[in-house]
């Protein structure tokens, strides 16, 4: 794996976790604005729209980084509409890097022919 795809990697893994936090807290929002006097959803609204974009921007980046297959590529989608599918992202793309060093580092030291 070369760094620009290890990069936009990287960047899906650390926008998801925000990303699916702030989902949940504008749920919360939505619903404390029906009950009560509290409106937090467009300050709330705003931040998760601009987290839900950059996520967009960076599985994008990802996606056409790394060759992920149709399946893959809309598997990590999906998970952005999720309200704690980011935290699944973040679980899975960390596994996946850290797979890619471990080959990376057998390749190099030629135990592996991965």
């Amino acid at each position: 794996m070369d760094i620009k795809t290890a990069t936009a990697i990287r960047r899906l893994r650390l926008v998801s976790a925000p990303e699916a936090v702030s989902f949940l807290i504008l749920l919360v929002c939505s619903v404390l604005k029906r009950t009560t006097d509290f409106n937090a959803v467009p300050v709330m609204g705003a931040i998760h729209g601009v987290l839900f974009i950059l996520y967009v921007i960076f599985w994008a980046d990802a996606w056409n980084r790394t060759k992920w297959s149709l399946k893959t590529g809309l598997f990590y989608f999906v998970l952005s509409v999720l309200p704690t599918g980011g935290f699944f992202a973040e679980r899975k793309l960390r596994r996946e890097a850290e797979d890619a060093v471990i080959a990376s580092r057998a390749r190099k030291e030629g135990t592996v022919n991965a």
